[in-house]
């Protein structure tokens, strides 16, 4: 099976890599930068927001046979107050985390082999109500899991299965990235002070129960192989997000100012 993998090099990206190399697959890993140390995989620099860039990169790993399975790891995480956030910031979250994956898949179908897996990793927040300060994040999620069923039903016509995996907190780079988001947003706000860095300890309660990245990687695997794989794979939920979510929205409304304010 050849294998595609969009944001290679970051935490579930390497790990996705090293278990469908393990398994014998031939992996093609999409990144920004190139590792030096390749380990059987095949790096090909290219960037989710550059059609230029990503449309030689897929003409490149299409040559010589289809593309059995295209994994979608790249993503970024942000944090901070709708109303504060720069207009270049929202839109550059939206750039990677919905319009990347859609730019790739559109590239990418006249490559795709009989039978072929299409795999995003979204967020166990896209179902959910956002919280505070996570909207941007929140919403581009959502959209990509609206976006992944449409695909779903399209792309069925053409005999291509698509499926979401939709992790809670992942032991990546990006749990670091988010604890310096959220440095950021208590730093720079001027409108949520006190709300920030109360809203800061919800989020390292929630932060707290992660699980490794190869855990996501096997349920990729577990999605590329099976013969009629999930619409949907779920893994790590939080229990207080759920019950959180569960509550009339009202309520939530008010537990976030009795909690923040």
């Amino acid at each position: 099976m050849r294998v595609i993998v969009t944001g290679a090099c970051g935490g579930m990206g390497s790990a996705i890599c090293k278990t469908f190399c393990g398994q014998g697959h031939e992996v093609i890993g999409l990144d920004l930068q190139i590792p030096e140390d390749a380990a059987g995989i095949r790096y090909i620099r290219a960037d989710v927001t550059d059609e230029e860039s990503l449309a030689a990169a897929l003409a490149s790993a299409g040559k010589d046979g289809g593309i059995d399975c295209v994994i979608h790891a790249a993503g970024i995480y942000s944090l901070g107050s709708l109303v504060e956030m720069s207009e270049d910031e929202f839109l550059r979250i939206f750039n990677v985390n919905l319009f990347g994956v859609a730019r790739v898949n559109r590239l990418a179908v006249p490559y795709l082999a009989p039978n072929a897996r299409i795999i995003i990793i979204s967020s166990e927040l896209a179902p959910l109500d956002p919280l505070p300060f996570t909207g941007v994040y929140a919403v581009t999620k959502a959209a990509l899991e609206k976006y992944a069923y449409s695909l779903r039903m399209e792309l069925q016509l053409l005999g291509c299965r698509v499926t979401v995996i939709r992790p809670g907190a992942v032991k990546t780079g990006m749990l670091p990235d988010s604890a310096k988001a959220l440095d950021r947003f208590c730093a720079e706000t001027k409108l949520y002070k006190v709300n920030s860095k109360r809203f800061r300890a919800i989020v390292e309660k929630v932060e707290a129960r992660s699980v490794s990245a190869d855990r996501v990687a096997k349920k990729a695997a577990r999605a590329a192989s099976a013969k009629r794989p999930l619409p949907v794979y779920k893994l790590n939920r939080n229990p207080l997000l759920l019950v959180f979510n569960a509550l009339p929205r009202r309520l939530q409304l008010f537990a976030i100012r009795k909690l923040l304010s």
